[in-house]
């Protein structure tokens, strides 16, 4: 049933385009494992072996965190609609902040955001697919828009405060650099 291949096919990448949610997986040498369900207009492919995907401010910080330390990433997408199918991204992620050259360079792919907290970029490692046959038919009512009107309220100033706050160590204790210069 489960099909490995080295790149993101065409066939695949239609897939992925059609996906409402995927689900990232990082984890440190040690401490928690963290897989975090990721939304909204927020995923593009590069080429057949490079994704980038906008990381959008939330109550924590731990993709951020885990890759300085480890930098390995799974992405999980899952068929809730048509045919069964999940789809697995591994590969090694770089993280880039708003100080960065290439964050600028990848922004201008998504929609604006006042939220966008960093822009994440993975080289493909290895594509999985797998049936899906458990996974449950739901459907795609709309997007919820509370973090972006919650962004947009903020302003700038109020959300690099809440990075400061909320976003410079992990659960475990790591850092993200996120205000770094």
């Amino acid at each position: 049933m489960a099909k490995k291949l080295d790149q993101i096919t065409t066939e695949l990448q239609e897939f992925i385009e059609k996906q409402k949610v995927f689900f990232v997986g990082t984890a440190c040498a040690e401490g928690t494992v963290n897989v975090s369900p990721k939304g909204t207009d927020s995923f593009r492919i590069i080429d057949s072996t490079t994704i980038v995907w906008l990381n959008l401010t939330g109550s924590g910080n731990e993709t951020a965190a885990h890759l300085l330390q480890n930098n390995r990433m799974t992405i999980m997408f899952c068929a809730f609609e048509g045919n069964p199918l999940i789809l697995r991204l591994y590969g090694k992620a770089k993280i880039y902040h708003k100080r960065n050259r290439s964050f600028h360079h990848y922004s201008n792919l998504f929609p604006v955001n006042a939220g966008a907290r960093q822009i994440i970029e993975m080289e493909v490692e290895l594509v999985q697919t797998s049936c899906g046959y458990a996974v449950p038919f739901m459907d795609f009512k709309e997007e919820r828009t509370t973090l972006n009107d919650w962004a947009e309220k903020q302003g700038e100033d109020k959300i690099e405060d809440y990075w400061k706050n909320k976003n410079t160590l992990s659960i475990d204790g790591y850092e993200t650099k996120i205000l770094e210069d």
